[in-house]
């Protein structure tokens, strides 16, 4: 196939909202949709500050199949305030996590996917939106005991704040080149850092730190693909089918401190740098 026919038969992903990712990864005609907008469960808090919410709260939560197999799927709507998270939308994710834990001790093998589409906390929500996915960390860490939870960032968010740790805690993950990853978001890092430590503007050098690429490269994430349903699509069902990991990424801090130890912060680092340090022995 040429690269114009690759091209025109390319069906973007990373264009899709979150309603439409959660159907176009699970088999046709499983999807069905908890707590879908017509439950009207949204934020309390939004309207009471000048915002409009919206009736799912930015949070897509589905129950279906891939490959035969059910799964759980938890998407964030990153056009809706950042893809940021408060108390209702993180209670859908952390939710639904619970009960897929609870299918596997009753002898269900329920998987969860995770579209990660956000830039954390959401800030009119603060505490409430922290304790929320502070529940989701521990929803992730208690259903990766039985099955693989697979976190997928795409873009054109990416992915920061408390669900970046979220994403480290997944026992796999897929990126695109579009995608970002990190615990602080570029103008965060300008704000506190200053322009010269980290210039918010310059595309180009973000994405070497911090985007898909870079992320696959340095060991941080387990797959890298082009923005493609169908090859999304394909790898979310292989990672689904690799069962869990003989040993979690996020049981590897020790590793990772030990490798950030040996890190000279005099110059500015760039992103060769950064690939070195953590390529290493990978866990």
């Amino acid at each position: 196939m040429t690269d114009s026919a690759r091209l025109l038969n390319k069906h973007s992903f990373v264009e899709l909202g979150a309603r439409q990712r959660a159907r176009a990864l699970l088999d046709a005609g499983s999807f069905r949709e908890l707590l879908d907008p017509f439950q009207r469960v949204m934020s309390p808090w939004l309207e009471r500050q000048g915002v409009v919410p919206q009736a799912d709260d930015g949070v897509v939560i589905a129950k279906g199949s891939i490959a035969g197999s059910p799964v759980v799927i938890a998407a964030i709507e990153g056009a809706f305030q950042g893809g940021s998270l408060g108390e209702v939308g993180g209670a859908k994710i952390a939710g639904a996590l619970e009960l897929a834990a609870e299918d596997n001790r009753n002898g269900i093998p329920t998987r969860a996917v995770l579209l990660l589409e956000t830039g954390g906390v959401r800030l009119q929500e603060a505490n409430l939106g922290l304790a929320a996915i502070a529940d989701i960390h521990a929803a992730i860490v208690d259903l990766r005991q039985y099955q693989p939870v697979v976190g997928v960032v795409a873009g054109s968010v990416g992915c920061f704040g408390g669900m970046s740790i979220a994403a480290g805690l997944c026992s796999y993950l897929l990126v695109t080149q579009e995608a970002r990853l990190g615990l602080n978001g570029p103008q965060v890092i300008e704000q506190e850092a200053g322009l010269e430590e980290y210039d918010s503007r310059d595309r180009p050098f973000i994405w070497s730190l911090t985007g898909g690429e870079q992320r696959f490269a340095s060991g941080l994430v387990d797959r890298y693909v082009a923005d493609d349903v169908a090859l999304i699509q394909a790898q979310v069902r292989e990672l689904l089918a690799l069962g869990l990991p003989s040993r979690q990424r996020s049981r590897e801090a020790e590793l990772y401190l030990q490798r950030l130890s040996r890190l000279d912060t005099t110059p500015q680092i760039d992103a060769a740098t950064v690939r070195d340090l953590y390529q290493g022995d990978r866990p």
